[in-house]
Formats: structure tokens, sequence, C-alpha cells
């Protein structure tokens, strides 16, 4: 709701603070006094473009501040917090500073913002309904966001929205199985001759290792043997090895030994256990050389090495790792065999998310068509009173291609209308008349009041053309939406002027800076006169404040 607007130096008003309350609050005033002022003024807080005509002759620059008190479901309370602003008990005080040279700043709660930002958050506040007025009713990319909130068909919105959600996974786990498997028949026959292969090739972890290690010892396999050969000759030689020698020094110990009656029994010992372990040492000399005696194993190694190491090439890989290879490619050929019936059962459960999401976007679309014909009706019954009684209104729910479902279902909703008979039905956007585009926008919101967000309404020229009967319905319907919402009008109507809570009056007046605009809330009496001068033109009559007392008494029962 709004609750305050002060302006400054704009066009003819060099200072206007207004207090703003619920319920509805009418602008009246002669041709030409400024009440067009005070709804440029709000644009501009709304986040309209800059024009810097808009500045009073002889200022630098003009400023525009109004502040809102919200619900805290408010949708531009999100949007605050979306962007990291700070508020305080709900409240918003938006600020727009428009400088001579075009520069144009805006505030919100005393932090900048862009001029776009605040367009998008000013739709949330205020509506204008007018002849040269913009507003969400006039896109129809909103009437089915309208539609669907006026029936209250956010369960089956969301259960549509859910559905769309399930079938898209559904969709897209489908195409990805269906790819896979795609690949991976196409790399079926590589896959099988190159298990095949490695199969044949049966490679080993660790066996890199183990060859590399062998195959360095065969290399060496000449030199080691002539090695291990010359250790076992200086140890066998019949006639310079060692055992031949320790048999000469044996012979003549025990010569020795006889002569001295045992006397070197020891030192014989000692001989003859070296000799035994000699001769052990010659033997073990002996069967290692014929273990080392294998060089012509020398080119298999080489074989086998460059076999594995081609294979882990070929495969972009080592040869440790050939085995996990041969596991994952038997693994692939064993997952192909099941992805068929795998992508037989994703196929299942997709056409039975598709076939839910239907159900469900038919329900949806039941539910539009019977909501549009009770909102059809609902505004067909308030035509009449408004002088619009050879209109018609008509809520156009369109099915769509089932190719072009989305979250919202298959419906195109436009609301459409037909101002005289035998004219076709035209998007309400089209209307050429400003007054009856404002009094079926009345028609409209009346029945729309409980359901849509928007905190404030304004009316322009919603009695434009009209007077009478047809004003005094007009006010009816006016007290009647700002029951729900709290709703201004600029108004040249005296019947519609009776029915407000609030009434300002708006004239043009001389002072010694020049002319300046002055907006004055009246009392009930104030009241009276000025519904009186509506009635009569620029003087008040006796007779015209009679009408207008008996206007504001049917009007506004016990107003005081």
């Amino acid at each position: 709701m709004l609750i305050s607007l002060s302006i400054r130096n704009v066009v003819l008003i060099d200072k206007l603070d207004l207090t703003l309350e619920k319920g509805l609050g009418v602008f009246t005033g002669e041709t030409g006094a400024g009440k067009s002022i005070l709804l440029d003024s709000l644009s501009l807080v709304l986040g309209a473009r800059a024009d810097t005509g808009l500045i009073r002759h002889g200022e630098p620059q003009l400023s525009v501040s109004a502040s809102f008190r919200l619900s805290l479901s408010h949708p531009a309370l999100l949007m605050l917090t979306e962007q990291g602003l700070a508020y305080e008990e709900n409240e918003l005080i938006i600020r727009r500073i428009v400088s001579r040279d075009g520069r144009s700043k805006a505030f919100i709660n005393d932090q900048p913002v862009s001029v776009a930002f605040l367009k998008t958050i000013g739709e949330t506040l205020i509506e204008i309904h007018g002849q040269f007025a913009s507003h969400s009713l006039l896109n129809p990319t909103t009437h089915l966001n309208v539609l669907d909130e006026y029936g209250q068909l956010g369960h089956l919105t969301t259960a549509c929205r859910r559905a769309y959600n399930m079938w898209q996974y559904k969709h897209s786990e489908r195409e990805v199985a269906e790819q896979a498997l795609m690949i991976s028949q196409h790399e079926e026959a590589f896959l099988k001759s190159s298990l095949e292969a490695l199969s044949i090739l049966n490679p080993q972890k660790g066996e890199e290792e183990k060859l590399t290690q062998q195959r360095t010892r065969l290399m060496n396999a000449e030199k080691i043997i002539s090695a291990l050969d010359n250790a076992y000759q200086t140890i066998n030689d019949e006639q310079e090895g060692v055992l031949h020698k320790l048999s000469q020094i044996s012979r003549h110990l025990e010569k020795a030994n006889q002569l001295t009656d045992g006397y070197f029994e020891s030192s014989l010992g000692s001989i003859y256990e070296t000799a035994d372990m000699l001769s052990e040492a010659g033997n073990k000399l002996e069967k290692e050389l014929e273990q080392w005696d294998h060089a012509d194993a020398l080119p298999a190694i080489d074989d086998r090495l460059f076999a594995l190491r081609d294979a882990a090439r070929k495969h972009q890989t080592t040869i440790d790792e050939l085995p996990d290879l041969m596991k994952s490619m038997q693994d692939q050929l064993n997952q192909l065999e099941k992805g068929e019936e795998t992508l037989i059962d994703l196929k299942k459960e997709e056409q039975e998310a598709w076939d839910d999401l239907i159900r469900i976007v038919q329900e949806l679309s039941e539910a539009r068509q019977k909501t549009a014909l009770l909102l059809d009706e609902k505004v067909k019954a308030e035509l009449p009173a408004l002088k619009l009684e050879k209109a018609v209104f008509h809520t156009q729910v369109q099915d769509l291609p089932q190719d072009q479902i989305s979250p919202i279902g298959l419906n195109q909703v436009v609301f459409t209308v037909s101002t005289n008979p035998g004219m076709p039905l035209a998007p309400l956007h089209k209307i050429a008349s400003g007054g009856e585009l404002a009094r079926f926008m009345l028609a409209l919101k009346v029945n729309l009041a409980q359901v849509e967000q928007t905190s404030t309404l304004i009316f322009d020229e919603v009695d434009s053309g009209i007077g009478g009967a047809t004003a005094a319905a007009v006010g009816q319907r006016l007290k009647r939406l700002a029951e729900e919402q709290q709703v201004l009008v600029v108004t040249h109507s005296p019947q519609v002027a009776a029915y407000g809570t609030k009434h300002w009056m708006v004239t043009k007046s001389e002072s010694d800076r020049g002319m300046i605009t002055l907006v004055k809330e009246l009392d009930y009496e104030e009241r009276i006169r000025e519904i009186a001068r509506m009635l009569s033109g620029s003087h008040e009559t006796q007779t015209a404040t009679a009408m207008a007392r008996e206007l504001m008494e049917k009007a506004n029962e016990g107003f005081a």
C-alpha cells in the first residue's frame, strides 16, 4: 500500500507531501490544474523514463519519493532480498532524482538501484489504468497466470510442473542410455577383437619388471658364466686348483703327523674340513653354470616385452594396467548385452511419465476452460452498469500442439473483447478508447481483486464519456475494489468522487514564484462544495449543493 508521496520541483509543483490510507482515494480538480503531474511523478518512482521537461522552471533537479507498507509475502520484498537490499518493518521507500543535465538516480531504502530494477519492482507495487498507462493485464503473457490464480488452480499447476520435470528427467535418462548403447554397439567389434588379442597375450601384473630383470641378467650372462667358470677352475683344476693344492698339503701333514705321533692332527683336520667346503662350493658353481647357460632365451624375452609394450601403447595404458583393461572390456561387453533390456525399461518409464503428464495437462486445461467461463460470466455481469452493455468479454483458452508442452501445460490464454456488435473479438490491449479500457479493467479487477498481489491500483479517465447512473456504477465498483486493494482514482465525475473514503482537490494558483499546483485534502463539507462545483460547473449553487449532499449520503452512509 502506498502510504506517502513527496514531490519536489515537478512542473507546477514546487513542494507537495501527501499521506495516503486504505480504501478509495479520489483526486478532483479542473482541467489543467495538474492532476496528470501526480501520475507523472508516480510513474517516475515506478521506473518510467526520466524526462527533463518535468523539472520545474528555474530548478536544477526534481525529486519524487514514495513510501509503501507491504505484507510479508509481497513479491517486492522477495526481490529486495534477492538483490541483497535491506528493509525494515516491511517498509519500502523509493526515491527518484532527475537532474537538468538528464542524469537520473534511483534509491530504494536509501540504497542505489538501477532504473531497470526499479521498473521491475514497481510493477508489483502500483498499476496505473488509463489511456496511456501500461500494466500487466494488457500483456497477454500474464493472462494464463491470472486465470490460474482466479480459479485457484495452484494444486494443478504444481502437479503439472512436477509431472513435466519428471518426464524431462526420464526423457533425458532414456536419451543418455540410448546414446551410450549406440556407442557401445559401434565399439562392440573393436571390444571383442581387442579382448581376444589380450586374452591370448594374457598379460600379468608385475610381469614387465620381472622380464626386464631377466633380460638384464641374460644380457650379462657371458661375463657371468666366464667368472663362474674361472672360479670353478680355480677350485677344481687338476694341477693348479685349490683342491689339488690342499691334497698336496694334506699328504705332507699326514707324513709329519705320523712322525710326531699325531701332533699335527688338529691342523690336518682343518685342511680336510677346508677341502670339503671347497668341494661343496665347486659343486654349487657347477650347477650355477648349468643354470646360466640359457642365453638363447633372450630373444623370447625380448619378443614378450615388445608384445606387451605394443599392446599397452595401442590402448594408451601401461603393461601393469592391461589386466584391468581386459576386465573393463569384459564388463562393457556384459553391459552391452544388458543395455537393450535397460533401454526397453527406460522407454517404458518415459512413456509412463509422459502419459501422467498428458493426463494432468488435460485436467488442467479442462479446469482452465471452466474457470474462463466463470470469469466471462462475472465480467459480463459488470459490463451493462459500466455503459458497456454492447461489449463482449471472452477468455480465450487455446490448446497448443503437444510438441509445445511446457511446465505450465498446453494452453495459451488471452483476454479478448468486442466493444460493438458484429465486431470480431480482439485482444484486450487493442481497445482504442482509454475510457472503455479503464472500465473493462475495472470490471476485471473487481473480480480479480482477491487473487492479485499488486497493492495499489490507480484509475485515470475511468469516467471518460459517462455520467449519471453509469458513473455511479463505476464509483460503486471502485469502492468494492478498494475493500481488497488500495485504489486511487483521478476523476471528473461527481458520482465517482462521492464514493471516495479520502478526497483531494487539485488546484492551480499564482504565487511569487509563478504558477503552482496545490493539492488539498478535503473534509466532509469541503467535499460537498467540490462535488457541487463538479455538478454545476464553475459556480456552486444551492441545487448543486443539495444534490452533492444527497450523493455523499447515498455513497457513504455515516461518513463524517
